[in-house]
C-alpha cells in the first residue's frame, strides 16, 4: 500500500494506464534579427489560437459541471494576457533572438522553477497552470498533436506525474474509474475539476513508490484516505469492491429521500435550499429535493461574455429560475467580483490583498449604474415568483443604507415604466465579515433576513486562506471565535423578529446540525451534491439530543473539542431510510 493525499473521494479498482510526460526538449535554435517580426506574428497568432481552444474547452466543461468548477480555466486565460510572462518571452524573442517556441519553453521553466522554490504547496500547485498554458502555446508554435489518451473502450485508471486541467477536460468521466497523480494535492485545480466529475483521485505520490506504476497493474485506490494498492491480492480486491458497491448502494438510497421532507426524529422541521449559479444546477438542486434556492451567485452570468450582460439578458435567467422554484423562495445575491473571481472586460485593480480590497458590495456602489441594471431584473422577476434581494461583503450600516437608497430609485424608474414588481420585496444581507456579526444588531434593523456565509466568516474571523496548504490546518469551522460570532447574529436577529439562514460549507456538513437545531436556525442553503447527505443526517437525528451535544460545543475552549463531540454525535445516528416523527414543531 502507498499513502498519497485524497483529493476526491471514492473507490476505483482497475489497470492503470499511465499517461506520458507531456515536455517538451527543443533546440536552443536562434534566428536572424530580420526575422524578429515574424517571430512576434507567430506568438500572437499561437496566444490567439491558444485563447479561442481554452474558451471552447470552459463552454465544453462547463456543460459537465457548471460555471463555478469551469472558472477554472479563466485563471489560464488570465496567464496569456499576464504582463509579466509576456514580458519574458518577448524579451527573450528581442534580446537574445530566440525561436518564439524557445522563448516560451524558458520562460515556462522560469516562473516553474521559481514557484516551486516557494515553500508554499499552493503556489507550487499553481505552477502546473502556468505549465499547462505554455505547453498548450508551444503545441501551436510546433504544430504538434495532443497528447492521446486511451480509446473509450475499456475503463481504466488514469496515472500521470502531474494532470493539467487540459487534459482532466478531455476526459470522458464514463470510462476513467480513478485518477492517480505523482504531484499535487488538495487544492490544484485538477483536484477540485475531479470532484466536480465525481471521479476518485489520490494526488501527492511522488518519493513515496519504489517501484513505477506500469500501464496495465492493478490498481485499487481510495479517493477519501489517499491509499493506493499497486498489484492488490483477490482479498483486497474483493474487500475494495464490496465497499465501492455499498457506497452505490447508499447513493441510490439516498436518492429515494429527493421527496422526502426534512424532519428530525422528534419531528423538528428543515428547510434544506440549494447554493446554485445556473440553471442547470437548479435542475440538479430540484431533482435532489431543495426547497427552494437559499443563494443565487450571479455573478457566474457576467463570465463566460464580453460584455456585461443586459437589463433583460439578466431578467430572463431569474425570472426562469422563479418560476421553476415556484411557491418557494429565490434568494438572489447581488454581483459578488473581486478576490478570486475576475471578469475579463472590467479591469479590476492589482491589490496585495484582493479578498480585502474592491469586490463585491464595494464595486456595486461605485458603479452605479451597472448595480441598477441588475436590480432592476431582479425586481422585474419579483413579479413571477417568491425573490430575495441580498447585498454581499457588508460590513457597515451606511453600505446597507446606500444600497437600499439605490433599490428605491430603480423602483421609481420601474413605476414610471408601468412595469410590475414584488412591491414589498424582502431584502436581507450576506454576514461573512467580523464588523457585520459586531454591528448585527444595527444592521438587523435595516433588513427583512440574514444569510451567514461561513466559508468567508470563518476565513475572516481567524485570518486563515483555508487555499494556503501551510495554513489550512488552522482553518477551523469550529472554532470557538466562529461559533460565538454565528451565536451573536442569531440572537441581534431574534431580537429584531428577522430572519436567519446559513449558507456555505458548515451548512452541508452534516456534523454542524446539533448547532443549527440548538440555535433554532430553519433554513440551510448548500450545494445541489450536500442536499440528500444532511436530509439523511436530519431523518436519523433525535433533535433533543442533538441540541444538548451543541450546548456543550458552544461551553467548549478549543475547536477540537467540538469536531470530536459532533464527530461522535454523528457516529451514533442510525441509517434508517424514512421520514421523522408525526409532530411537526417549528424552529423560529
Amino acid at each position: 500500500m502507498i499513502q498519497g493525499i485524497g483529493a476526491a473521494a471514492g473507490v476505483a479498482i482497475g489497470k492503470a494506464f499511465v499517461l506520458p510526460n507531456w515536455e517538451w526538449s527543443l533546440p536552443d535554435t536562434q534566428v536572424n534579427p530580420v526575422d524578429l517580426a515574424k517571430e512576434f506574428e507567430r506568438l500572437y497568432e499561437g496566444i490567439r489560437t491558444s485563447k479561442d481552444e481554452i474558451e471552447f474547452i470552459k463552454r465544453e466543461f462547463r456543460e459537465v459541471v457548471g460555471p463555478e468548477e469551469s472558472s477554472i480555466f479563466d485563471a489560464h486565460l488570465a496567464i496569456l494576457d499576464d504582463p509579466v510572462f509576456m514580458s519574458e518571452i518577448r524579451g527573450i524573442i528581442e534580446r537574445q533572438y530566440k525561436a518564439a517556441e524557445v522563448a516560451v519553453k524558458e520562460a515556462i521553466d522560469h516562473f516553474v522553477a521559481m514557484f516551486d522554490l516557494l515553500d508554499d504547496e499552493y503556489m507550487k500547485e499553481r505552477a502546473v497552470d502556468i505549465k499547462d498554458v505554455g505547453n498548450r502555446l508551444l503545441k501551436h508554435l510546433l504544430g504538434a498533436p495532443e497528447v492521446t489518451l486511451p480509446s473509450d473502450t475499456q475503463p481504466y485508471i488514469l496515472v500521470a506525474k502531474e494532470l493539467s486541467p487540459s487534459q482532466l477536460a478531455h476526459l470522458n468521466p464514463a470510462y476513467v474509474l480513478g485518477i492517480v497523480t505523482m504531484m499535487g494535492g488538495k487544492t490544484s485545480h485538477s483536484s477540485i475539476m475531479a470532484r466536480a466529475l465525481g471521479i476518485p483521485l489520490v494526488a501527492g505520490l511522488e518519493n513515496k513508490i519504489l517501484t513505477p506504476i506500469q500501464t496495465g497493474d492493478m490498481l485499487v485506490l481510495d479517493g477519501e484516505t489517499g491509499a493506493v494498492m499497486l498489484h492488490p491480492d483477490e482479498t483486497t480486491v474483493r474487500d475494495f469492491t464490496s465497499r465501492r458497491a455499498k457506497q452505490l448502494k447508499k447513493r441510490e438510497q439516498l436518492e429515494l429521500l429527493a421527496t422526502v421532507e426534512a424532519f428530525t426524529k422528534d419531528g423538528v422541521s428543515l428547510r434544506l435550499a440549494g447554493n446554485i449559479s445556473s440553471v442547470k444546477e437548479l435542475n440538479m438542486a430540484l431533482k435532489y429535493g431543495a426547497e427552494g434556492v437559499g443563494l443565487f451567485r450571479t455573478e457566474f452570468l457576467y463570465m463566460d461574455r464580453n460584455t456585461f450582460p443586459t437589463e433583460d439578458e439578466q431578467f430572463e435567467v431569474y425570472k426562469l429560475v422563479a418560476e421553476k422554484v415556484g411557491k418557494e423562495s429565490v434568494v438572489i445575491r447581488t454581483l459578488d467580483i473581486g478576490g478570486d473571481k475576475h471578469l475579463d472586460y472590467f479591469q479590476l485593480p492589482e491589490e496585495q490583498n484582493p479578498f480585502l480590497g474592491y469586490r463585491a458590495i464595494r464595486i456595486s456602489l461605485d458603479r452605479k449604474d451597472m448595480f441598477k441594471t441588475q436590480m432592476t431584473a431582479i425586481l422585474r422577476a419579483s413579479h413571477y415568483g417568491n425573490v430575495r434581494m441580498m447585498f454581499p461583503m457588508i460590513s457597515s450600516v451606511e453600505e446597507v443604507q446606500a444600497a437600499k437608497a439605490v433599490l428605491e430609485e430603480v423602483k421609481s424608474e420601474l413605476d414610471s415604466r408601468g412595469v410590475p414588481y414584488d412591491r414589498k420585496l424582502p431584502v436581507g444581507i450576506m454576514i461573512e465579515v467580523p464588523a457585520a456579526v459586531m454591528i448585527a444588531d444595527l444592521l438587523a434593523e435595516e433588513v427583512d433576513f440574514f444569510s451567514i456565509g461561513t466559508n468567508d466568516l470563518v476565513q475572516y474571523v481567524l485570518a486563515v486562506d483555508r487555499m494556503n496548504e501551510q495554513i489550512a490546518h488552522m482553518y477551523h469551522p469550529y472554532h470557538p471565535a466562529v461559533l460565538r460570532m454565528i451565536k451573536m447574529t442569531v440572537d441581534a436577529a431574534r431580537k429584531v423578529g428577522i430572519d436567519v439562514s446559513v449558507c456555505g460549507e458548515m451548512a452541508a456538513d452534516e456534523r454542524s446540525l446539533p448547532l443549527w437545531l440548538e440555535l433554532g436556525i430553519s433554513v440551510l442553503s448548500m450545494s445541489p451534491q450536500a442536499l440528500l447527505k444532511v436530509k439523511h443526517r436530519t431523518l436519523n437525528t433525535l433533535a433533543s439530543e442533538a441540541r444538548e451535544v451543541a450546548k456543550l460545543c458552544f461551553r467548549n475552549r478549543t475547536s477540537s473539542e467540538t469536531e470530536e463531540q459532533l464527530s461522535a454525535f454523528a457516529g451514533r445516528s442510525g441509517i434508517t431510510l424514512g421520514a421523522g416523527g408525526d409532530s411537526k414543531e417549528k424552529t423560529s
